[in-house]
């Protein structure tokens, strides 16, 4: 509240919009729940890719490792 000049106090109304107030709210919640997703399972399509190669590429080797056997 502001103080006039005679001591009378005057009362400042602003406008409220709630479903304003109430958006922003729900999207900072989405925020914070999509970045601890990011961090509990997100890896970069990169990441993904080179983890599948190794994983191609070691079961490659112990198939070429395997001794045939009548």
């Amino acid at each position: 509240m502001e103080t006039k000049d005679d001591g009378v106090r005057a009362v400042t109304e602003k406008v409220i919009r709630l479903g304003k107030i109430r958006k922003a709210r729900a999207r900072q919640t989405d925020r914070r729940t999509a970045d601890a997703n990011a961090v509990a399972f997100g890896r970069t399509k990169a990441e993904k890719a080179r983890d599948k190669a190794e994983t191609g590429r070691a079961a490659r080797d112990l198939d070429g490792k395997r001794r045939n056997e009548p």
